[in-house]
């Protein structure tokens, strides 16, 4: 994949960010001493997290487009583990989990590189929905049946299906769009991330009015409107990125932070369903994976369809 070199400038223009952002903190730490902080050791533990995802992305994407369809391979297949970790399991489950990690995550990333989107967009909503009640049968074990054939179905749609939306957009062909497509995916995650991190610094500032106080008690009104406002002025400023004018990118960008939000707290239903606070301890600071891509998980198929069905 040829980088020009505005996506370098993009990637020192984050990096600067993280350096402002990773000083504000040292100086916040410096300040409350030996005190007890833990909102501030959260931030901290936030920002050295986004720097190892910066430097992980920015090489994925120096390496070339196989190298960034395998690294969403591999975030399928640690979001999976732990989707299913969650969730208790039968001996019967295992020739299907089996399919699942070691056949449908490979393949579903294998028609993305190949570009077979008349496949790719119905591999698992179709073919692996039928896939996993049938390979169930083989232990003859009927207890929950319909519970642990849901259980996978479902991790495989939003760990994998949802998620191979992002290096998808990489094989769109965007009319009127002459910049590279890695742009549109670098568009989607920094808006969409930034969403989540705005949400819970406004939150923070001057949440007072809980959004689903059982779902996600952090979660406040406040901080869903400011966080959405800031994040959306932010896909504005960077709509030189992608073949949106503002006015589509204001658009754009409140319908990703929209759904980011609602995949979060869909997410964090399951969660509480589970007796739990965080999907894993993948990702210090940020819980598991899916804690952190649970918000593009609902974003990344809609961004993928909107431009293809409008700009394809």
């Amino acid at each position: 994949m040829a980088q020009l070199p505005a996506t370098y400038i993009l990637f020192g223009i984050f990096t600067g960010i993280l350096i402002l952002s990773s000083s504000i903190s040292f100086i916040l730490k410096r300040r409350a001493g030996e005190e007890p902080a833990p909102v501030i050791d959260n931030l901290v533990a936030r920002i050295n997290a986004w720097w190892v995802m910066l430097i992980v992305l920015a090489v994925a994407i120096t390496l070339g487009k196989i190298a960034f369809i395998v690294l969403f391979a591999l975030i399928s297949f640690f979001a999976l583990r732990e989707f299913i970790s969650l969730l208790p399991t039968r001996r019967g489950d295992y020739f299907p989990l089996l399919i699942a990690f070691y056949f449908v995550i490979p393949y579903q990333y294998y028609l993305i590189y190949t570009d077979w989107y008349g496949l790719y967009s119905i591999f698992i909503p179709l073919y692996v929905f039928l896939l996993v009640p049938i390979a169930s049968l083989k232990a003859e074990d009927t207890t929950h049946f319909l519970e642990r054939s849901s259980k996978i179905q479902w991790g495989l749609m939003v760990s994998v299906f949802c998620i191979s939306h992002v290096p998808a957009l990489l094989n769109l062909k965007v009319s009127g769009f002459d910049g590279e497509k890695i742009w549109l995916a670098i568009w989607l995650i920094m808006v969409v991330q930034i969403s989540d991190v705005l949400q819970y610094m406004c939150g923070k500032l001057f949440g007072k009015h809980k959004v689903a106080p059982i779902l996600s008690p952090s979660k406040t009104i406040e901080g869903l409107f400011g966080g959405i406002f800031l994040a959306t002025a932010l896909g504005v400023a960077m709509s030189w990125l992608t073949p949106f004018n503002y006015w589509q990118a204001t658009l754009i960008g409140f319908i990703v932070c929209i759904f980011g939000f609602f995949g979060g707290l869909v997410m964090s239903a399951i969660k509480r369903d589970r007796g739990v606070k965080d999907w894993g301890n993948l990702i210090q600071g940020h819980g598991g994976m899916l804690d952190r891509i649970d918000s593009i998980c609902f974003s990344a198929p809609i961004f993928f369809h909107i431009i293809r069905y409008w700009w394809g």
